[in-house]
């Protein structure tokens, strides 16, 4: 009976240091899959600001351009904002669900890689 109780005490322990090694082993894969997820996030995230900015300055070059052909120079930033706001419903309407489903598969590829 003690024999029993002795290797039910072993079976016990070795179940709680297998139940903490798994609970250790999920934190750390759950850890590496963030870290890749942020780290190819990040330098994304630099270079759409860069291009965000060249376009920035491209655009007020453009409607400044635009106001000085036109004579007034609110018609140049009219035109500029009108432009995109045309895009953006072309967006919108048109390309929403290809581009959701776009950014949703490359999250989903780099979290199971």
């Amino acid at each position: 009976m003690e024999d029993n109780a002795k290797l039910l005490e072993s079976l016990l322990d070795k179940a709680k240091e297998y139940g903490i090694t798994s609970y250790e082993l999920a934190k750390m894969k759950a850890i590496d899959k963030t870290a890749d997820v942020v780290s190819s996030f990040v330098p994304g995230t630099i270079v759409a600001i860069l291009v965000s900015t060249c376009l920035l300055f491209l655009n007020l070059g453009i409607a400044l351009w635009l106001g000085e052909v036109l004579g007034k120079a609110f018609y140049g930033f009219f035109i500029v904002s009108g432009f995109y706001i045309v895009l953006g419903l072309i967006l919108h309407f048109f390309l929403h669900d290809w581009i959701k489903r776009v950014v949703g598969d490359y999250f989903v590829k780099h979290i199971l890689k």
